[in-house]
């Protein structure tokens, strides 16, 4: 288990170095995005102007406020509370947010499937997990939000944060096959199997 501490943008080695159990924190640019984002992008064909290779996405729609654009809010907007929603619903996009725009890193809630995993592995890539329930704590860490794009979608915009400290951060899924999730489903089936047979049901 180690610490990776990135500023983005990264490359294939920084991301291909990450194991599950390992933790990383983010510096520089983090952008967000939703279910709104995606659909547009991938299924409605609309095009970002942001370059997100090498990148990292966190999954969220956040809640912000409009201001006077400024040396502190560039984008015209405050970050209020930055969090993160469960990523599962989002599955479908994990491969073409890589294949297509080159993103490195998900940051969501509960992990992704299969799919993202064979992507993760083809392409490099990783799933950092945070724990439900730290808003407030993530909000802390985004200094400001730098741009956005696709606004027309507020809040589930395409949101350019300036982090520091961003973590630490689970890794939950690698790029080598390594996932969280799977080795807690397997135990717990193993654990039901058990019980099963103590009880002496087929």
């Amino acid at each position: 288990m180690a610490h990776h501490d990135f500023t983005m943008p990264v490359g294939d080695a920084q991301v291909r170095a990450l194991r599950v159990n390992d933790t990383v924190t983010l510096n520089g640019t983090l952008y967000g995005i939703r279910d709104a984002t995606q659909i547009h992008m991938f299924d409605r064909g609309r095009k970002t102007r942001f370059d997100l290779a090498g990148h990292a996405v966190i999954h969220t729609a956040p809640n912000v406020r409009k201001v006077e654009k400024s040396a502190e809010n560039p984008a015209g907007y405050a970050p209020l509370c930055i969090g993160t929603t469960t990523s599962d619903r989002m599955e479908r996009f994990t491969r073409p947010l890589m294949q297509q725009y080159g993103v490195r890193l998900i940051i969501g809630k509960g992990g992704l499937r299969e799919g993202s995993q064979q992507a993760f592995a083809e392409f490099g890539g990783a799933y950092l997990a945070i724990i439900g329930g730290t808003a407030a704590l993530e909000t802390t860490w985004v200094e400001a939000i730098e741009d956005v794009d696709l606004d027309d979608l507020n809040p589930e915009s395409l949101w350019k944060f300036r982090v520091r400290g961003f973590g630490p951060l689970l890794v939950a899924m690698d790029s080598h096959g390594g996932s969280l999730y799977a080795r807690v489903r397997d135990a717990a089936r193993g654990r039901r199997a058990e019980v099963l047979k103590r009880l002496g049901v087929g």
